[in-house]
Formats: structure tokens, C-alpha cells, sequence
């Protein structure tokens, strides 16, 4: 019914037992119902031999119910391990289970399911009854209804293997069989299947344990038989009953005090009817008769003669009749029947024209022979070949094709899906396939689809993850961009980026650096970036030069202090500041226009420098398609 976890209490700082109802159970409203009724019951049960309940609840569909943690081992693990125990144990534990029954039973509580997975010894040796899972607040009509039966069935009493009504002593029966266990080692009654178990709680007597174990005291043994009586009535009463016997055991162990209150074989009043004449007359009849006998034993030659007479006519009677007994039942032989493929009703109908019968020894699946009809025949169809009236043809009959459903086989792995399949008759065909989503060795998806009814011997194809698949990184260096697209693009890999690089050792335009080494395993799809070798070209510009309008100097005078107009200037051009300028000459000073041509690389700076002064300045670009530049503005 549900799961148990170990959590924390920090209001109290302790550790606890949380039980909550498994998800599969939480749209049941049964369960649900034994859920709450499990903890309403053993909330209100304070014992040092039960689980203490301290919380109970839901949040949406999620019920719990916190309780006391035990540290410990279960019975049964005791007793898987050190298989029978002492009896002196056995009581004492036995002592504090019926104690916790007394408690429960006061409170009009029956736990239904006592059997050692249910009883906890702590490491103090402490015997706790828990799982109340199937309690039930009892009522003066609590019947267990046919078809939920609720218990154990190693455990459980004949009445509720029966579906019957289930009190107090349902409890001391499978106490009882909790004893039996732990004084023997094994329980009373085991078989192959569980509706053999239970048919044996209600029929069989069990082997007692003493004959089992020699050393056990007689009254241990009676306690335990008499706890396991088939009828409730022979039962301890209460288990208050059952306490006083134990205690006293554990005192007078080899005292024989238990009281069997079960029936024996006693004589019953009876209702005796008295002769009637007709009685009476058919008494003196018998009188007669045996006076006739009488003269037949005292006549012995008479006797004799007529014995011997009467023997003969016997004889010869017995004879006759034999004779026409054989006779009539001289069976005929016939020829057998072709009932192959008629179905049964058929079948039946054809050998009774001959006398002869028909059983149906199978039923088998057949992929050719239609659901009803005969597949085989013993024995088997010959011409000519005959058999004996009366006798048995026995036949094979046809359930058709054997269907079933597909299981569930998506997210699995690999080995569980093919053992599945195999199990069930049907052949399976692998296809590997990549998956970025699904791990290696794991089922993606299936066909046909879980549930889906096939013949068996039908084929699956499962389709299993093979992992993302891993490609190496081509080596790129020195190729073209082109051709590095390409190689990217045939590795199974993404171009993510081109980036401008330079690298005057290299050759221009090939790829100088890659952002994944080559030979580097990676994902299919990775994303890589390259860098591409771009070395910038130098161009040649124009410039017009227009120095009267930015020539700005002071006149000189002479030595009589006459301003004079210089002859000459000095111009000076120059690019991006370079030291050493691409012109250089001294020009009329009455020069208009002068043209320079220029050397740069892209968008460069035109210094002009007149005298020893910078003059102007221009942004010029020399990758347009006629670079001209015309210097008029002065700083």
C-alpha cells in the first residue's frame, strides 16, 4: 500500500518514519479508505509494544502518516537468520505481541495481518507491533465480504480464508501461527500456491511443534495448538486469556494446564423409536425361518444332496449367462473416422455413428487451423485401418492464433527489452539510431506500440539509442575559406564564424587559426570558427594641394625694415605620421596648386606641412575607386 521513508522532525529534532501511499493507489478510493482508516485506528492506540502515530495527512494526493522509527530487525529477518528460536524468547515475545492485541482489542480494533514482517524487535530487545495497514474499527456485523479477503495467507485464520466474520480471535490463530514459526523455524502450512496454503488453514490439522521440536515445553505446544484451533469457539477468548497461559508457561513450563475446550466424542440424547406390529410380525417370520435352518443341520445327508444339486444348477446358470454377456457385448470393429479440421460437436457427431467416443485431451494455438477445430487425432487416420467399437479417438482441438500484446518497451535498455520479448514468443529486430536525448543502449521508440496484440512469433523492431555521434575535427590550417567551408560541412560539423586575421608569414586569404584543434573528437553539429589570413593592400591616392589658401606666414622685411614676399616654401607631406614624408621640396611662393600622390593602406591621414608648420590635415580613403583628395582647409 505504501512507501516508508526516514526524515527529520525539526520541530522536535528527531528522526521519524513518514509512510506515503504509493501513486499508483491514490485514485483508488478503496485504498484511500484503508489508508485513513489505518491511521485513524492506530492514532488512537498508546502501547510500549505498538508504533506511536504522531501526525496524519494530505497535501492534494499525497496522504502520509509520520510515526515512530524503530531500529531494529522484523521477526521474520530474526528468524531467516538464526531459524528456530529459544522457546523462552519466543514466549516473552509472544507476551508483548498478545499485550499490544489486548490493547488494540479493548479498543475495538482488530489488526488482521500479525505475522512477523509486522513485529519490529528493537535493539533492546523490545517487540513493537506496526502496519495497522489493514485494521478495521469493529462493529457488532464486521464481516469480511467474499473476494477481499484481507491478511497474509501463512498467517491468516480458516474464517478469513473463507471470507467470513473476523474478531479478536482471527488475531490469536495467526499469533498462534507466529509462534509455531519462531519455536519451529518454519510456518505450519506451505504450499505452491496461496490458494493452497489457505485451503490447508481451513482442512488440515498441522504438525504439532513439539513433534517438530522435542525440547519444547508441553505447554508451549498446548498454547500454540490451542490458539490454532480451526473453530474460533476452541480459541482463547481474548487475548487477555491467552496472556494469563503464557505467563504461567514461562513459571511451570512443563505443567500441562492449558484447558482444551474442544468437542468430544460424547453421546447425545436421541430419539429411540419403538416396535410396531408390522416389526413384531416380520420377528416371528425370522422365527420360522430359522426353524427351517435348524432341521437342515440336523439332516446332513439332505443337506448335502441339496448343496450339491444346487451347485450344479449354479454352475450351469453362471455359464449360460456368461455366454450371452460375452456375446451381446462383442465389440465390432469399425474404420476409424478423419475428424481432422470438423469441429468438436462434429466430431462427436461422426464417431457416434460408429460407436465410438471422443476426448478432448488439449487445446492448442495453431497458426493454420481455425479457433474450434481438431488439429490431430489418436489414433491417427489410415484407410483400411479399423478400431473397436467403444473405444476412445482422442483429438487436439484449435485456440487459432496465438495473440499477444506487445509490452512496453520505450526506455528500456537493450537487454531488457530483447529478454521481453523472447519471453513472450516474439522475435526481435534492433535498429541502432543516434539520439541526442536518449543514453546510449536504451530503447528510443518501438514497433508495433506497447499493447498493440500481434501472432506471436510476430517481429518487433526496437530502436536503440546509439548515443550522439562523435566526429573528429578536420585539420584546416593553410586551406581556403572556400575549402574550409567544405571540409567543415562534410565532417558533420557547423561554420560557425569568420573571423579576419594577419599574418604577413602567411599566404593571403587561407585559414591561419581554427577555434578546435584538429583531430579533437566532438559532437556532431559542434559550431567552429576560423580565422582567415587578410594582409592589406597599399594604394596610391591623389592629392591636390592648394597652397596659396593655406599658406599663412608673416612677411619679412628687409634691412631698411621693407616688408619683402618670400621667393620661396618649404612643403612638407606626409601620411599618418610617418617620419619620413612621402614629399619634400621647396616651391615658388606663389604657387597655387601642387599635386602629391600618396601611399596607404585604407582610410589614411594627409599632413601638409608648410615651413615647418603643419598646415592641414585631411581623412582621405584609399580603397575608394578614384581616391582624390583636395587640400584647401588650413588648421
Amino acid at each position: 500500500m505504501a512507501t516508508v521513508y526516514k526524515a527529520k522532525c525539526h520541530v522536535l529534532n528527531r528522526f521519524v518514519a513518514v509512510k506515503i501511499l504509493r501513486e499508483e493507489f491514490t485514485t483508488d478510493i478503496e485504498f484511500i479508505k484503508r489508508f485513513n482508516i489505518e491511521a485513524q485506528a492506530a492514532a488512537s492506540l498508546t502501547h510500549p509494544n505498538i508504533v506511536s502515530i504522531y501526525d496524519v495527512g494530505n497535501e492534494g494526493e499525497l496522504y502520509y502518516i509520520v510515526m515512530e522509527l524503530i531500529k531494529g530487525k522484523t521477526l521474520k529477518e530474526i528468524i531467516v537468520e538464526d531459524g528456530s528460536l529459544p522457546w523462552k524468547w519466543s514466549v516473552d515475545v509472544a507476551i508483548q505481541i498478545a499485550s499490544a492485541l489486548e490493547v488494540a482489542h479493548k479498543n475495538n480494533i482488530i489488526h488482521r495481518d500479525i505475522k512477523p514482517h509486522n513485529i519490529i524487535i528493537t535493539e533492546d530487545g523490545v517487540a513493537k507491533v506496526t502496519d495497522f495497514g489493514i485494521a478495521k474499527a469493529i462493529s457488532n456485523s464486521t464481516i469480511t465480504a467474499f473476494g477481499s479477503t484481507i491478511g497474509s495467507v501463512h498467517y491468516f485464520s480458516p474464517e478469513q480464508a473463507k471470507g467470513g466474520y473476523t474478531d479478536a480471535k482471527s488475531d490469536i490463530y495467526s499469533l498462534g501461527v507466529v509462534m509455531y514459526e519462531m519455536v519451529t523455524g518454519r510456518v505450519p502450512f506451505d504450499a505452491d500456491t496461496p490458494v493452497s496454503v489457505a485451503l490447508k488453514h481451513m482442512q488440515e490439522q498441522p504438525v504439532e511443534p513439539i513433534k517438530i521440536k522435542p525440547t519444547l515445553p508441553i505447554s508451549v505446544n498446548n498454547i500454540i495448538m490451542k490458539a490454532m484451533s480451526k473453530e474460533p469457539l476452541d480459541r482463547y477468548k481474548t487475548a487477555t486469556e491467552m496472556l494469563t497461559d503464557l505467563r504461567l508457561a514461562l513459571k511451570t513450563p512443563d505443567e500441562n494446564f492449558v484447558v482444551n475446550t474442544s468437542k468430544g466424542n460424547d453421546f447425545p440424547t436421541q430419539r429411540v423409536s419403538i416396535m410396531t406390529e408390522e416389526q413384531k410380525a416380520n420377528s416371528n417370520k425370522q422365527k420360522k425361518q430359522n426353524k427351517f435352518i435348524t432341521f437342515f443341520k440336523e439332516h446332513k445327508v439332505i443337506r448335502f444332496f441339496t448343496i450339491f444339486i444346487g451347485a450344479i444348477l449354479l454352475f450351469l446358470l453362471v455359464m449360460f449367462v456368461t455366454f450371452k454377456i460375452l456375446d451381446a457385448n462383442k465389440l465390432k470393429d469399425v474404420q476409424i473416422v478423419n475428424i481432422v479440421g470438423m469441429t468438436e460437436e462434429e466430431a462427436r457427431t461422426e464417431l457416434n455413428k460408429i460407436n465410438v467416443k471422443l476426448e478432448i485431451v488439449e487445446e492448442a494455438f495453431d497458426d493454420e487451423v481455425p479457433v474450434g477445430q481438431i488439429i490431430s487425432q489418436e489414433p491417427k487416420f489410415k484407410e483400411n485401418y479399423t478400431i473397436k467399437e467403444q473405444s476412445t479417438v482422442r483429438a487436439v482441438i484449435s485456440k487459432g492464433k496465438e495473440v499477444v500484446p506487445v509490452p512496453k518497451l520505450v526506455g528500456k535498455t537493450r537487454d531488457k527489452a530483447l529478454e521481453e520479448l523472447r519471453e513472450l514468443g516474439l522475435v526481435p529486430e534492433e535498429i541502432q539510431e543516434e539520439s541526442k536525448t536518449v543514453e546510449a543502449g536504451y530503447v528510443i521508440r518501438q514497433e508495433p506500440a506497447e499493447n498493440e496484440e500481434v501472432d506471436a512469433k510476430s517481429t518487433v523492431k526496437i530502436y536503440v539509442s546509439s548515443g550522439i555521434k562523435k566526429v573528429k575535427v578536420p585539420e584546416l590550417f593553410g586551406k581556403t575559406e572556400e575549402e574550409a567551408r567544405t571540409e567543415i560541412t562534410n565532417a558533420g560539423l557547423t561554420l560557425e564564424n569568420v573571423r579576419d586575421g594577419e599574418d604577413t608569414t602567411k599566404t593571403n586569404g587561407t585559414v591561419i587559426k581554427q577555434s578546435i584543434d584538429s583531430g579533437t573528437e566532438v559532437e556532431e553539429g559542434t559550431a567552429i570558427t576560423i580565422t582567415v589570413n587578410k594582409i592589406a593592400e597599399i594604394k596610391t591616392g591623389t592629392v591636390n594641394i592648394y597652397v596659396s589658401e593655406i599658406v599663412d606666414y608673416e612677411p619679412e622685411k628687409d634691412e631698411n625694415g621693407v616688408e619683402v614676399e618670400p621667393e620661396k616654401v618649404k612643403v612638407i607631406v606626409s601620411v599618418d605620421g610617418e617620419s619620413v614624408p612621402q614629399y619634400d621640396k621647396e616651391i615658388p611662393a606663389d604657387t597655387e596648386k601642387i599635386t602629391v600622390s600618396v601611399k596607404g593602406i585604407g582610410n589614411i591621414i594627409v599632413i601638409v606641412n608648410v615651413d615647418g608648420r603643419n598646415a592641414a590635415y585631411e581623412m582621405m580613403d584609399l580603397n575608394s575607386d578614384n581616391p582624390v583628395l583636395d587640400v584647401r582647409q588650413k588648421i
